[in-house]
């Protein structure tokens, strides 16, 4: 059995914090550029050569690619052969979003209860999904999420007989509501299956994938060039600008589900789809 001691784990996601608000993801900034290279809007270009400027600012200075560095979000695989020893993996998790949010001087956006609303003043606590894996080891992937984007992210239960042509129409129906808002080009995960917050949950998760990789499922890759190509007929464009690039990719999850049901999550990100992963 393999020992990792929680403040290591702590220290490895306070940097996590960091880097990932920091530093774009090389597949989110090759299809910027390639976007770029292909927009037919000249004012759309225009928004797209800003956006990689910022991206570029923001890794040479090691400062925040938006000011909004979001809620701390977590899908952590935890090997059966590893234990956490001083703090629990919980603990060392919120410790480490706690340190990174401080000493990284990033904006703390967690207020302790929706309704009353107070500040906790360090971004904790963080959202944490936990799988459980074969193996001595604990691979972290985070996801910082501004709430501009999630604000515009939708779930729906769709009857089985509304099929993959209902599932298409409120895919599109959910991101031509959202317009200009997630701060577009987007990235659009959907979740389809499981239970209502398991879809939601895969949707989430599917934002965390290469935009360049594809379902392994060929059914489900081909769905996500299809939709891709349905929501850059829309025309939101870049920042709502108009144009041929409202979205850079389309990911989607699926899960076996009841014979009853077929819920259907879709989770928005902004350009810049931020994430991280490490392995302990």
């Amino acid at each position: 059995m393999r020992e990792i001691n929680s403040e290591k784990v702590a220290d490895i996601v306070a940097n996590m914090c960091i880097m990932a608000n920091c530093h774009i993801n090389p597949d989110i900034k090759n299809a910027l550029i390639k976007s770029r290279e292909t927009e037919e809007s000249a004012v759309s270009r225009a928004v797209l050569d800003n956006l990689i400027e910022n991206a570029a600012i923001a890794h040479r200075k090691e400062v925040p690619i938006c000011q909004d560095t979001g809620m701390a979000v977590f899908f952590v695989e935890v090997g059966q052969e590893v234990i956490v020893t001083g703090d629990t993996l919980t603990e060392a998790i919120n410790k480490g979003v706690k340190i990174g949010y401080t000493e990284g001087y990033l904006r703390k956006s967690v207020v302790a209860d929706p309704i009353h609303r107070v500040n906790t003043k360090d971004n904790t606590p963080a959202i944490i999904h936990y799988d459980f894996v074969k193996g001595d080891k604990i691979k972290i992937t985070f996801a910082p999420k501004g709430f501009g984007s999630e604000n515009k992210s939708a779930l729906k239960m769709l009857n089985p007989s509304d099929g993959i042509d209902g599932v298409i129409d409120f895919v599109i129906d959910t991101v031509r509501r959202a317009g200009a808002n997630p701060c577009p080009p987007m990235v659009v995960g959907v979740g389809i299956g499981g239970t209502m917050d398991k879809a939601a949950c895969l949707a989430k998760k599917a934002l965390t994938r290469d935009i360049t990789s594809s379902n392994e499922n060929e059914y489900y890759a081909e769905l996500e060039r299809k939709l891709l190509e349905k929501i850059n007929l829309l025309g939101i464009g870049p920042q709502g600008m108009g144009g041929t690039t409202t979205a850079l990719g389309v990911n989607i999850e699926v899960f076996p589900t009841h014979i009853a049901g077929l819920p259907v999550a879709v989770n928005i990100n902004c350009h810049a789809t931020r994430h991280r992963v490490e392995v302990i």
